[in-house]
This record gives structure tokens, sequence and C-alpha cells, in this order.
């Protein structure tokens, strides 16, 4: 399928590993432009050099940490003024902090507040006049399955990624009328490294091997597996494309069937 991302400018946060390079990637792949960004230089660089050599892509790395309003702002601007347009963003970062009720105090509240859900907030509120003047755009999300199903030990994201949701259904109303779709892309047990020690804090609470505890995971998929960085980019490429131009305020799962919920 062609997806049209030729020659497109994509915003993509977080992107030096994990999920967001996957989009990145999927991206590149169908000849998009790319500006990615994370926190560490050395990190976003790698990984926008390695996009460039392997895809012969316009890649540019960014230092940007999402927690920060200026930072997002600087990224933005950057970005004007590097590619001096853009067509989709991807809205990314690394989740809150693991644990329940009891471990969290208000600045730990805080925190995961300005990480999860307002760094969506700026990160759109930053691309929109540029869409707005363009009267197109695509913003896509990266939520969490727990937006479906609250999930142990994974209270700070619950709460804040379901806000998410909400912000990303109001806006597709609200932005129709510019051209400007927004939907959510939700990953399940996606084999990244934040899963990776998700998987190892519980299986020492369980007093069993992390190995044991993968395979107690996979059981409850359908599919058998964990997804990939590749599933999850494929799934993202597409709904930044043209491919999906009749598709907004959508909340895509791409969690191997592991949710039960009908709707």
């Amino acid at each position: 399928m062609d997806l049209q991302l030729k020659d497109k400018v994509v915003m993509v946060a977080a992107a030096s590993q994990g999920i967001g390079y996957g989009i990145a990637e999927a991206v590149a792949r169908d000849g998009g432009r790319l500006s990615i960004a994370s926190r560490k230089a050395e990190n976003i660089e790698s990984a926008a050099k390695g996009l460039r050599d392997q895809y012969g892509v316009d890649c540019r790395g960014y230092v940007m940490d999402a927690a920060n309003a200026d930072a997002i702002q600087a990224w933005t601007d950057a970005t004007l003024q590097d590619f001096g347009e853009v067509h989709g963003l991807v809205v990314n970062a690394g989740g809150p902090s693991p644990g329940n009720f009891d471990d969290f105090d208000d600045a730990a509240w805080a925190k995961a507040y300005e990480l999860t859900l307002m760094s969506a907030v700026r990160m759109i509120r930053c691309v929109l006049p540029q869409m707005r003047a363009q009267q197109s755009g695509s913003i896509l999300t990266v939520t969490s399955i727990s937006i479906r199903e609250p999930v142990d030990n994974l209270l700070l994201s619950n709460v804040f990624r379901s806000g998410v949701v909400a912000l990303v259904k109001s806006l597709a109303n609200d932005l129709s009328d510019a051209g400007i779709r927004v939907n959510n892309l939700v990953p399940g047990r996606i084999d990244t490294e934040r899963v990776r020690t998700l998987d190892r804090i519980s299986a020492e609470k369980k007093g069993i091997d992390v190995n044991e505890e993968r395979q107690a995971q996979f059981a409850e998929i359908p599919l058998g597996r964990y997804g990939s960085i590749e599933d999850m980019g494929s799934a993202g490429a597409f709904l930044l494309s043209e491919a999906a131009r009749y598709i907004t305020g959508v909340t895509l799962l791409v969690d191997g069937g592991k949710t039960r919920a009908v709707f």
C-alpha cells in the first residue's frame, strides 16, 4: 500500500528507540522527512543517522524533554525553520513511574501530569498554527492499553493516559474544519525496554524467573507473543498517512487481541 508519505514532514517525539523509533522508521521507509526528538543528544543523533543511512531520507534529530514546555516549543520552532512545514505529529513520551496509590505524593502526581498529559497538550498546541494555515495535518498520540483496562502497578499511567484519549476525541471534532485528523495509537505488550523492566519488576514480586513471567503474559495474548516496534510502526504510519484520510477520533489497539472489551 502506498501511504503517500513521501516528502511529508513528520515530527516524532521520544524517537531514539522503542515505539517512537518504530513509527519514525516506518515513515522513513515510505520516503517521509523526519524531525525526531528525545532527551539525550547522543541517542537521537544516532537514531537520525541510522534512518538517513538506511533509507536515504532527510531525518534530523533534536534534543527535547517532553515534560518541558520551552523544550517542546523550541523543537517545533527548529523543525519549522529547518523543514518549512509540518504534516504529521507523533505525541509520545516515556511512561510515568510504576506504583500504586500509596506510593505517590503530590510531587509525583504533578510530574506525571506534566510528562503524560501536558506534553500532549503542548505538542499539539505548538503544531496547530502551521497545520491550520495549510488546512491539513495528522496528529497521533501514543497512549497505553491502560486506557481500556487499568494495569496493576501503573496507576499514574492509568489516570493521565485516559486524559490524553479524552483530549484527542474532543480535538477530532474541533479540528475537523481545518482538515486536521487526530487519533490514538494504543500499544499492548510491546517488546520495549519499558515492558522488559515491568516484566522484571513483576517477576521479582512473584518470586519467579523473568522468562516465566513473559511466558505467562504470552499465554494471555491470542496471537501468542509480544508485539514488536515494527508492528507499532506500521500501524502508526498508516494512521498518519493519506491511506487513513477518513479516520479521525479513533483509538486503535495494537495488542495481539489481548483486550477483551467489545468496544
